[in-house]
């Protein structure tokens, strides 16, 4: 599951071994009215097609990817560049549920890649924005909105079981310092699924098929 915003092009990078795995990318779907997280992940689950699967989000992805596995059996839960409670959410985002001053963000401006780089990414973007463009799809303010909201009003209080957390060293949308029992990625930053995709092809086979306990 991408990131907000970003559709599962930027997955595009990672080559995981097809006699041992089957890939199946999910993609953002517009929010209804009113809707909470937990009941889109209840809808995102339809478009799961495996058993017990190993469900992999990015960022606002991985908190969705934890919400979805309370609706359906999984094998294991990966979360990248995300958190894996609500104590692990930087201090900026918890001042925001209190004070709603994400409300006044100019999300209304999402046809602006730069900006909405800055949103998803936690990046100033000046070069390569074609590839920005491509990666950053969903320019809706309605959906840009409803995921800023359930990123800082997130009410999961502790770890879910049999979760591996792969988090950047350089990570300035969800810092390291906030954020305890992960694999940590060095010189890895937000958008490192894209950046650092030979790591996780290096790496994600064996974190998938581990037994037992996760990090």
């Amino acid at each position: 599951m991408p990131g907000m915003a970003a559709n599962s092009s930027i997955f595009d990078g990672i080559r995981l071994p097809e006699d041992l795995f089957i890939v199946h990318k999910l993609d953002w779907f517009l929010p209804s009215q009113g809707m909470t997280l937990s009941a889109y992940a209840k809808k995102m689950v339809t478009q799961v097609h495996h058993k017990n699967p190993v469900l992999l989000g990015v960022s606002f992805g991985g908190m969705l990817v934890q919400e979805m596995a309370k609706h359906i059996n999984t094998r294991k839960i990966i979360v990248v560049s995300a958190v894996k409670s609500k104590k692990e959410l930087p201090k900026r985002m918890v001042f925001a549920k209190y004070t709603k001053i994400h409300k006044l963000l100019p999300t209304g401006l999402v046809n602006n890649v730069e900006l909405l780089a800055k949103y998803a990414f936690g990046e100033t973007v000046t070069k390569r924005l074609e590839l920005y463009e491509k990666y950053l799809s969903i320019r809706n303010k309605q959906y840009i909105d409803w995921a800023i909201d359930q990123i800082v009003n997130w009410s999961q209080e502790t770890p879910l079981p049999n979760l591996t957390h792969i988090q950047g060293e350089l990570d300035a949308v969800f810092p390291v310092a906030n954020i305890q029992n992960y694999v940590e990625v060095k010189k890895g930053r937000h958008a490192m699924i894209i950046h650092r995709a030979k790591w996780f092809n290096e790496h994600l086979p064996a974190i998938i098929l581990e037994e037992g306990s996760s990090i």
